[in-house]
């Protein structure tokens, strides 16, 4: 009998099902180092220990996309090594920081399934808790991928999940001790604070990043991402190595620095789609379009709603007359970030 582990196809899902995966992972300083090389991410609170403390934390927290992609590679193996796409994301909070020296563990709950037309795959909805060493939740976020069948055998009765569109600000956890009150403009790059930025209103953050197959197999591998598509250029018909989502997502919110220096922290993930796949050569541009304001109960903070946009195209540009993705968008990201007020 193989001792090798070929993943798990969509049969082999079952609603209620919990997922303990391997393996734990200890996050120290050479990840921010790692990070801040693969990503041109300039975020002061996530860049000086001193600059946190001003803010009333004890030191500077990782970025929380480390979270989020160290979180998430620990679930490739149970949950999208057969997969034919990640398909969005909802739900998803950032309950603790992430300090250096924390060990992340992660589980996941099967919550819903579903059959394509095809029958020859299907989408599989989990809910992935990431904790620390203390068995505090770091975060969590529900995500659905369409798997591949084994075979030919009967689907499983299909549910679908009842999913929330948005993250109410007043469910935001906000990090103890952070304070805003004496917030240095200066230090953080611009001046722009919450009451600056209008609903509706649209930051083209100008830069662009070409992307290089040696970058994101690095990150891939940083985060222990075994997805066969982000490696194997035999994989795909097209003999392409399909760009890990997630360095998509970091490369995106590291170029909204430019327009957005203050959205310090990100405290939610409310939805988000992979729209069109990205390969070694494109370049990635951004663009952000404010949603929603909110206040929070921390002395000076603000919540800001951001769609956050990675394009190989036009900053606006969204989708095409028919409804559907403009060919030239990547990311279309619905989160909540904390901001000086």
């Amino acid at each position: 009998m193989s001792k090798t582990n070929t993943g798990r196809f969509f049969e082999d899902y079952a609603v209620g099902d919990v997922i303990t995966h391997a393996v734990p992972r200890t996050i120290k300083m050479g990840e921010r180092a790692l990070y801040h090389a693969l990503y041109p991410a300039r975020h002061a609170l996530h860049s000086s220990d001193q600059f946190a403390q001003s803010c009333g934390l004890p030191f500077s927290p990782l970025d929380d996309l480390v979270t989020f992609h160290t979180v998430f590679g620990k679930t490739v193996p149970d949950v999208s090594l057969n997969a034919v796409a990640n398909l969005g994301y909802a739900e998803g909070r950032w309950e603790t920081p992430l300090w250096p020296g924390d060990t992340i563990t992660a589980t996941s709950e099967v919550i819903g399934v579903k059959q394509n037309s095809n029958g020859k795959s299907g989408v599989v909805w989990v809910r992935t808790t990431g904790r620390n060493q203390h068995g505090e939740v770091l975060m969590s976020y529900v995500r659905w991928v369409m798997v591949r069948k084994r075979g030919d055998g009967p689907a499983p009765e299909t549910v679908i999940p009842d999913l929330n569109s948005a993250v109410p600000a007043a469910d935001l956890v906000i990090p103890r001790g952070l304070d805003f009150s004496a917030y240095d403009f200066a230090l953080a790059g611009e001046p722009h604070r919450l009451s600056d930025y209008a609903v509706g209103e649209v930051i083209d953050h100008v830069d662009g990043v070409t992307i290089e197959e040696a970058e994101h197999m690095l990150a891939t591998r940083l985060w222990q991402n075994t997805a066969k598509v982000h490696f194997d250029a035999t994989n795909r018909p097209d003999g392409k190595r399909l760009i890990y989502g997630g360095h998509v997502i970091s490369m995106a919110r590291a170029l909204s620095f430019n327009g957005l220096a203050n959205a310090q922290m990100i405290v939610a993930l409310n939805g988000g789609a992979h729209a069109n796949p990205c390969f070694a050569g494109d370049t990635v541009r951004a663009w952000s379009e404010v949603v929603d304001i909110a206040e929070t109960s921390a002395p000076g903070v603000g919540a800001i709603r951001l769609r956050l946009v990675a394009t190989k195209g036009a900053a606006g540009v969204l989708r095409t007359d028919d409804g559907k993705y403009h060919p030239d968008v990547l990311l279309d990201l619905d989160y909540w970030a904390l901001m000086p007020e």
